[in-house]
């Protein structure tokens, strides 16, 4: 997979063509994109008529025929009335256009995003990824809403009065165009500098959202440990250098306005004053040299104008490239394009053949090595070892968070890369052993295990994993807004609520990762009451550093270094002696169970 995430060393938009990645987004409204193009044509049509409207009107005055002056100025504001609606029906249009493809792009980068594997954010921060949902698209916003529309009416505008310059006075027109190529260098030339500073001014901004990003999710643990002023810094070293390279830009670009303006005004000047001389000499009107000095102020103003635009365009196309190369990262776990059906009712049959895996930022560590397990449909197995043994792992691979380098693992007999993640997973349910609580009420936590799921049956559900007292005891009980991260409730009190979740999931495999290590004895022992009716009828899988939690297992395994160290009942395996025997000796000696749950 691409890493998406190296700020300083990805490569920079060196083209405009970038663009074209918009073009799936605005293909859908291709009737309102032409609409507002056949605005702009006509508006931008209108305002190169003016000038020939005001050349009439000048040498009106001088003809001295007031029934023809008179039609000129009525035809006039006839020309402003049409260039007036016609601009606020391209300013509806196009705005329209930019609002509803951002939109668009949004729910797509979401869709995308909010499905892709663990191993994706292994190599990208969550706060990245919001910047490009957010500040990358503002720009594609401004682009497409505003700057692009401007920027194909001032190009008009442009074409169509060197044109018309052209049939006023070839000879100034000439003289015009001999300042082409000094405006033209400093865009090319500036212009490749202002692509490469506006790509590394968005990667900044994304680098600077995923640290604040981090520290903020992690606000506590900053303020435990007395980091703040490190976070601090951290942030603002980001922050500045982002600035560093906006000011950079910033300064170029001005420079860019400096040079195209000046030089572009200057050239006027001194080819009206040779128009001033003809006009003297007799041989131009003065209502030519009008509209002649009118085209030329609606030339440089294009000029200006597209100069100025052409920075937005550069900085929107390395935006669309960063958000293209998000819609394009190919996950590592994909449904297969044949899947298979779970057979129904799912029997809960699991089982591990010669599984080995290694985590895509760890390369060269196993996480799971060789690894061969069975799992009868309602059997209870427990899951037991020291910390990276690989004992969350087999709850990873079983939810297909990942896929083996080796061997295959399967559910009733199909393989999991045949099925849908979508199939697969709803026939789960998940206690993860960090609980993840919703900022929204404590009834829409739990119903969170299954939509369809009645107030009566959350309730029940709630009872059920002995988190219905506290959650009754809120200020509004079941209604109370529970906060980001869950911050109101205690780490047992998050665990009671996932608990419930999967108690109302109701799935037919059920997966618990430590799912009592947060609760006091007295919750534990009535969780594990329901953990154990729960587990009637349905296969279950328990990853435990706790041993008083599972001595009623089916079957233990004991996992070491990513392979089964032994297996059997709690009897059984204290009688073997070796690590679970060690183990319990420290779990069960009265003093020793602290020391056992640091060492697990």
């Amino acid at each position: 997979m691409t890493d998406v995430s190296q700020t300083e060393t990805r490569a920079v938009s060196r083209r405009i063509g970038a663009l074209s990645g918009l073009w799936p987004y605005l293909r859908p409204y291709r009737v309102l994109l032409i609409s507002a193009f056949l605005a702009l044509v006509i508006t931008a049509g209108i305002s190169l008529a003016l000038p020939l409207a005001v050349r009439r009107v000048v040498d009106g005055f001088s003809g001295g025929d007031l029934v023809l002056l008179n039609e000129y100025f009525v035809a006039a504001l006839g020309l402003a009335a049409l260039l007036a609606t016609g601009s606020a029906a391209r300013y509806y249009m196009v705005t329209r256009l930019g609002e509803r493809v951002v939109a668009d792009l949004r729910k797509a980068l979401f869709a995308r995003v909010i499905g892709m594997s663990p191993a994706f954010f292994e190599k990208i921060m969550s706060g990245e990824v919001l910047s490009r949902i957010t500040t990358d698209t503002t720009l594609i916003q401004s682009i497409v809403g505003s700057s692009m529309s401007i920027a194909l009416r001032n190009l008009l505008m442009l074409v169509g009065g060197l044109a018309l310059l052209g049939l006023t006075s070839a000879k100034l027109t000439g003289l015009v165009l001999l300042l082409v190529p000094a405006v033209v260098v400093p865009i090319i030339v500036l212009g490749r500098r202002m692509r490469t500073l506006s790509r590394q001014n968005q990667d900044w901004i994304a680098a600077s959202s995923g640290t604040a990003s981090e520290a903020l999710g992690a606000a506590q643990t900053v303020q435990a440990f007395t980091h703040e002023p490190r976070s601090i810094q951290g942030f603002d070293t980001v922050t500045e250098k982002s600035f560093d390279v906006a000011m950079t830009r910033t300064m170029t670009r001005a420079i860019m306005t400096f040079l195209i303006i000046m030089l572009v005004f200057s050239g006027i000047v001194g080819v009206l004053w040779i128009g001033a001389l003809d006009v003297r000499a007799g041989t131009m009107s003065i209502g030519e040299l009008v509209q002649f000095v009118i085209y030329s102020v609606l030339v440089a103003g294009a000029v200006g104008a597209l100069s100025e635009i052409w920075g937005e365009l550069q900085r929107a196309a390395g935006a669309t490239e960063r958000l293209v190369e998000l819609l394009g990262v190919i996950d590592t776990v994909l449904d297969p394009e044949k899947p298979v059906a779970l057979p129904a009712p799912v029997r809960g049959a699991v089982a591990f053949e010669n599984v080995r895996f290694n985590y895509p930022s760890r390369p060269k560590q196993s996480a799971l090595d060789g690894i061969s397990l069975s799992v009868k449909p309602g059997e209870t197995v427990a899951l037991v070892g020291p910390s990276g043994a690989g004992k969350s792992t087999i709850i990873q691979m079983m939810m297909r968070f990942y896929d083996p380098q080796q061997g295959a693992i399967t559910l009733d007999g199909i393989d999991l890369r045949d099925l849908t993640r979508a199939d697969l997973r709803g026939a789960m349910a998940l206690v993860p052993q960090d609980p993840v609580i919703f900022a929204t009420s404590a009834r829409e936590n739990i119903r969170f295990g299954r939509l369809s799921a009645t107030d009566a049956e959350i309730d029940e559900a709630a009872k059920a994993a002995a988190a219905h007292d506290f959650i009754a005891a809120l200020p509004e009980g079941y209604d109370t807004q529970l906060g980001e991260r869950g911050v109101m409730l205690s780490g047992g009190q998050k665990q009671r609520i996932a608990i419930a979740r999967a108690i109302l999931r109701d799935a037919p495999v059920l997966l618990l990762d430590e799912a009592t290590s947060a609760l006091d004895a007295e919750s534990e022992r009535l969780v594990q009451s329901a953990v154990e009716r729960l587990s009637q009828g349905r296969t279950t899988i328990v990853v435990a550093h706790r041993l008083a939690t599972v001595r009623k297992a089916d079957r233990i395994v004991v996992f070491q270094n990513g392979k089964i160290e032994a297996e059997g009942t709690h009897a059984e395996l204290v009688a073997q002696g070796g690590l679970y025997a060690r183990l319990a000796r420290l779990q069960f000696t009265d003093g020793a169970a602290d020391f056992a749950t640091i060492e697990g």
